[in-house]
């Protein structure tokens, strides 16, 4: 009995200056923990869950060089955004358009709290680096089984630069659009709709993949999409509660409706899938599942689960809609639906804000609680997403294409498959 006391005095006697530093400072160790857990969910989801749940989706002879796509992406924003990136997105406001070079190569100002919040500047970006990677890496579903892959390296370094680091500004940086009071929890415009618009744009200047739309692609392994999907559900939670940037009640209530609406947007694409064609598809669950988490990202913080239900059930009946006619009918070649899963539900999560929003969550108040300037303000920022994004990809893609001499592989590569014909190997040894 006297060792416990001995040992607990102990105990309190090295944790009280620490946590005296600790808010002496302004950093809190529990927002901190927390936030890193969060980074660390984020990070898993572009090598390990969209890789594989892109990688499952495409035939076989490309699954590494799909996968590799989104590995390799990872590997160049984590660099860029230490170097530069990070600052331009998240350094002192310049004019409401980008940032200053504060934290050029992250060497000062890093042991000092990240204003509005009580974690380090270290913290902070490390978090703000995983959505800049899986932005980017979400783009390459679009283009995948013809596009070169050094154009797309050299894409990801472009764009990423041009496109997602203004408008991240914009957005969470103190730009134009945060003054205005866009609301956008985690990344309805800066990851999705982004994400989307950018895919849609990409694909219809590669072209469509040779047979689109009169020979059969049959996926590599929907096992492999299904185990992608279940590990992007388990990042969303670090996505979407993480970005409260707190361990507090905020960061429960975007936990829960995340769950929420990931649950119902599976639901719904499945209960399609078997109204329509009378089998209920786990592909279709596992991409409903994804629909409901994007269309969810922006509202997770501002609206209760009643909002979630519904923001995840229509979700998943605009997605089985946009993937099953929209693009056949128009005939644009988005290889994985980044633009009918992601782009379609970053503008429907990021509008429902204006619709759902419950003022006892956070700032924002939806139509449903009285409020109609929000909706106004989600509208703006919508529409100034897509034309940024639509014209800032296009001018990266062109840029693109004259370094490295046309963005698409050749008919005889692209018939071959470009695991052999880029990496010089096999995803599957059959």
């Amino acid at each position: 009995m006297r060792f416990v006391k001995n040992f607990s005095a102990i105990l309190i006697f090295l944790l009280v200056p620490f946590s005296a530093f600790a808010s002496g400072s302004g950093i809190s160790p529990g927002d901190t923990a927390w936030l890193l857990i969060s980074a660390a969910l984020v990070m898993m989801m572009t090598p390990a869950g969209l890789a594989l749940f892109y990688g499952g989706m495409v035939r076989t002879k490309n699954i590494l060089n799909s996968m590799g796509m989104s590995f390799v992406t990872y590997g160049i924003v984590s660099v860029l955004w230490i170097v530069f990136q990070f600052s331009l997105a998240f350094g002192g406001d310049v004019g409401g358009w980008i940032g200053n070079l504060k934290y050029l190569f992250m060497v000062t100002n890093i042991n000092k709290v990240y204003p509005g919040t009580h974690v380090s500047v270290m913290a902070f970006a490390a978090f703000q680096l995983t959505f800049a990677a899986i932005t980017t890496a979400l783009i390459s579903g679009s283009v995948v089984e013809r596009v070169k892959f050094s154009s797309w390296v050299v894409f990801s370094i472009i764009w990423s630069t041009l496109v997602y680091v203004p408008l991240a500004h914009w957005v969470w940086g103190g730009g134009w659009l945060n003054k205005m009071g866009i609301a956008d929890f985690a990344g309805g415009l800066v990851v999705e709709t982004c994400s989307g618009i950018a895919g849609l744009v990409f694909a219809l200047m590669v072209g469509v993949r040779k047979g689109f739309g009169k020979t059969v692609m049959p996926p590599s392994s929907i096992a492999l999409s299904i185990f992608g999907a279940a590990m992007l559900w388990f990042g969303w939670f670090g996505f979407n509660a993480g970005s409260a940037v707190a361990s507090n009640a905020l960061a429960s209530n975007a936990f829960l409706v995340t769950n929420t609406a990931g649950a119902c947007g599976a639901l719904s694409w499945m209960a399609m899938d078997w109204a329509i064609h009378k089998h209920p598809t786990m592909l279709g669950f596992a991409s409903g599942a994804v629909a409901g988490l994007v269309a969810i990202t922006p509202a997770a913080g501002f609206v209760n689960n009643v909002g979630a239900i519904i923001i995840g059930l229509v979700a998943g009946i605009i997605s089985w809609f946009a993937t099953g006619y929209l693009k056949y009918r128009f005939n644009y070649d988005d290889s994985l639906d980044v633009f009918g899963v992601h782009g379609l539900n970053g503008i429907w999560g990021t509008l429902a804000i204006g619709f759902f929003a419950d003022p006892s969550v956070n700032f924002a108040r939806g139509l449903v609680y009285g409020g109609t300037s929000q909706i106004v303000v989600q509208l703006i920022g919508v529409a100034s997403t897509i034309a940024f994004v639509g014209f800032g990809t296009f001018i990266s893609a062109k840029i693109t294409s004259l370094l490295t001499g046309g963005l698409r592989v050749d008919e005889e590569d692209e018939i071959k498959g470009l695991d052999i014909v880029v990496h010089t190997e096999k995803g599957f040894e059959l």
